[in-house]
C-alpha cells in the first residue's frame, strides 16, 4: 500500500469513526422521509458542502468539518446559564469537547500528533481572522446553515431575532461564501432576509466583494 492509500484509508476510518459516534444521537430529523441522527446529517451535510466550496481542501481541515458537531447532544444548552454569557461559555465547551472527541479517534486510526493538534484548533476555530481554513470551516457552517437550517430558525423566532442572527451570519463569511450564498435556493423568507442585508451594505462593500 503506497502512502497516500495509506493516507485515504486512514481518513476513511476516522471519518466512519466519527459516524458511528454521531449514529448514537437520540435526536432525530426527517430527511428524504427517514427519520436519521441528527448530528450525523449534519456532520454529512458539512463534508458535503465542503467538497462543493472547497475541492481541494486539506485532510485536518476535512476531518475538523465532520467532526465540528461531534457528539454535540452530550452537552445540553439547558445545563447552562441563559443569556449571552451562558452560550459563549457553552459553545465553548462544545468545541473543546468535540476536538477531544476527535482526537480519540484520530490517535486511534494512527494520525501523527501534528494532525490531531490541527484538526483540533480548527475545530476550536482557534486563528479566526488569520487562518484561511479556519475560515473555511466557518464559511461552510454558515453556508450550511443558511441552506439546511435558516428555513426553519425564521419559523421559530420573531424578526427581531432572525435579523440579528442573519446579519452575524452574513458578518462570519468570506467574501466568497457570500457569493455561493447568494446563488443558493432559499426559502422566501431567508432570501428577503438575506436581501435586506445586502441591501444595508454600503455600495462600495458590495462592489468590493464581487470583485474579489
Amino acid at each position: 500500500m503506497s502512502q497516500s492509500e495509506a493516507d485515504s484509508e486512514r481518513m476513511r476510518q476516522a471519518l466512519a469513526r466519527f459516524d458511528e459516534a454521531n449514529r448514537e444521537d437520540p435526536r432525530r430529523v426527517r430527511v428524504d422521509g427517514l427519520e436519521l441522527p441528527q448530528e450525523l446529517v449534519y456532520g454529512r451535510r458539512m463534508s458535503d458542502c465542503l467538497s462543493s466550496f472547497s475541492p481541494d481542501a486539506s485532510e485536518p481541515l476535512r476531518l475538523a468539518v465532520r467532526a465540528q458537531h461531534l457528539c454535540r447532544w452530550r452537552l445540553a444548552r439547558e445545563e447552562y446559564a441563559p443569556g449571552r454569557a451562558g452560550y459563549l461559555e457553552w459553545r465553548r465547551d462544545c468545541g473543546r469537547m468535540h476536538a477531544d472527541l476527535a482526537a480519540e479517534t484520530l490517535a486511534l486510526v494512527g494520525y501523527e500528533p501534528s494532525v490531531v493538534e490541527r484538526v483540533g484548533s480548527l475545530i476550536r476555530k482557534e486563528g479566526l481572522g488569520s487562518d484561511e481554513e479556519a475560515q473555511s470551516l466557518e464559511d461552510v457552517a454558515c453556508l450550511v446553515f443558511l441552506e439546511s437550517y435558516s428555513e426553519a430558525f425564521v419559523a421559530e423566532h420573531d424578526q427581531a431575532m432572525c435579523r440579528r442572527v442573519f446579519r452575524k451570519t452574513w458578518r462570519k463569511m468570506s467574501p466568497a461564501a457570500r457569493r455561493v450564498a447568494a446563488q443558493v435556493e432559499l426559502a422566501p423568507a431567508v432570501e428577503s432576509l438575506l436581501q435586506e442585508l445586502v441591501a444595508a451594505l454600503p455600495a462600495s462593500t458590495v462592489a468590493q466583494e464581487v470583485s474579489k
